[in-house]
């Protein structure tokens, strides 16, 4: 993600027709790597009036609402929680600063919870917790300690938060959505730049991206698991991934030497065969695959971790609707839907469909130095949270995001 934070510290920061395959392996430079368009489970379709409950069947954008939001038809949206102000009556917590990435978490009485890292120096994470109706009852802090530039993140499948800093030494920070139990410093995820984080729950890896213009791509295998299942997020390794020229995009993995970096060389020049992504930014964990972006070159990846291959779902340059600039913070529904949302770029919420194509799902209007971040869906797929990290302001010191709720029949199926 790109930052917009004014007084960062200067030191350790960096202040699918055949045709359109040809020309991507062309480009490539020989790594032979594919478009993979329609691999996704459940992602896609083409009917009126969303008929299949697919999101991409929703339609055009309407006019902006009150809150200046620009939805299809029979969608609304509420904002939900304001930089520095308390979400609910029921707390005096202020909602934090550069609302950034974000997860949903189930609750036992019907409700949910959802969570936004803050981009801020210092950092942090907020929660909002949900009714089984939707009321707001509480808001709350959920990472307290002293951390700097938190970004985005990701959603473990035992129900935690692993919240990522953005920053030359940043590390990752395991946080509880209920605010019961203090925030858990996980070095052993690495000391780099992160961005993202995604789990494998089959295998108890963490795939993890990096926001430099030479990051890597990087995989935790933790050494054990427990009786239920959840890795030691205290004694695994880290690998870094490579493409394989003229394999197909074929991927292997090099364990990392000094993945906290101790020594003199960073993480992502540790193993120089590794492959440079540019730009690491969101990813996301759906059905064996694992979905991330990279907005230097505005593409969508796809790891198959069955096959440990690796393709690209969208790119500007040979896309049938290239809509979709300043990929960032990625989401991906219980369907399999892929939503980019974009840094910059028209202020969009975008679904990647199977033809490589993008469309538009919502807009944010005239907020031009800001961009959207922290898309996720609600339990029941039907409500969409996320924020304008910078909100409608023409300052770039400006750090009071909004958060909002989008609500609609996304995935109502008739």
């Amino acid at each position: 993600m790109a930052s917009k934070i004014i007084g960062r510290p200067a030191s350790g920061l960096e202040a699918i027709s055949s045709s359109r395959r040809q020309f991507l392996q062309a480009t490539l430079g020989g790594l032979g790597l594919f478009l993979a368009g329609n691999s996704l489970s459940g992602c896609g379709g083409s009917s009126s009036a969303n008929s299949s409950g697919l999101i991409a069947d929703l339609g055009p954008l309407g006019a902006p609402d009150e809150n200046g939001v620009r939805l299809p038809l029979g969608f609304q949206s509420r904002v939900v929680a304001r930089s520095g102000e308390p979400p609910t009556t029921s707390s005096d917590y202020l909602w934090p600063l550069l609302p950034d990435g974000g997860a949903t978490f189930p609750t036992g009485d019907g409700g949910w919870i959802y969570v936004s890292n803050s981009e801020a120096i210092p950092g942090g994470v907020g929660a909002l917790r949900f009714s089984s109706s939707g009321e707001i009852v509480d808001a709350y802090p959920i990472l307290e300690e002293e951390t700097l530039l938190n970004c985005a993140g990701g959603l473990t499948p035992w129900g935690t938060w692993l919240s990522c800093e953005e920053w030359d030494v940043g590390v990752v920070w395991e946080c509880d959505p209920t605010g019961r139990r203090p925030a858990i410093l996980r070095k052993s995820l690495g000391v780099f730049k992160h961005e993202a984080a995604a789990v494998d729950p089959a295998t108890g890896n963490i795939y993890m991206t990096e926001d430099q213009p030479d990051g890597r791509l990087y995989r935790y295998r933790p050494r054990s698991r427990n009786r239920f299942g959840q890795p030691d997020l205290t004694t695994g390794s880290i690998d870094v991934a490579r493409i394989v020229e003229g394999e197909s995009g074929a991927i292997v993995w090099h364990e990392l030497p000094d993945p906290e970096f101790t020594g003199e060389t960073p993480t992502r020049h540790q193993i120089p065969e590794s492959t440079p992504f540019i730009g690491g930014e969101g990813i996301w964990y759906h059905e064996g695959l694992v979905v991330f972006s990279t907005k230097t070159d505005n593409r969508i990846w796809q790891l198959d971790l069955r096959s440990d291959t690796i393709g690209i779902l969208y790119d500007p340059l040979t896309s049938p609707s290239p809509v979709l600039t300043g990929v960032d913070n990625v989401t991906v529904s219980q369907f399999g839907e892929i939503l980019v949302a974009e840094d910059g770029g028209n202020m969009e919420l975008c679904l990647v469909r199977t033809d490589g194509g993008a469309q538009p799902i919502c807009e944010i209007i005239e907020h031009p130095l800001s961009e959207i971040t922290g898309p996720a869906f609600d339990p029941s797929g039907n409500r969409l949270y996320l924020s304008s990290q910078l909100g409608p302001t023409d300052d770039i010191s400006n750090t009071l995001g909004i958060t909002y709720e989008i609500s609609g029949p996304f995935h109502s199926r008739t």
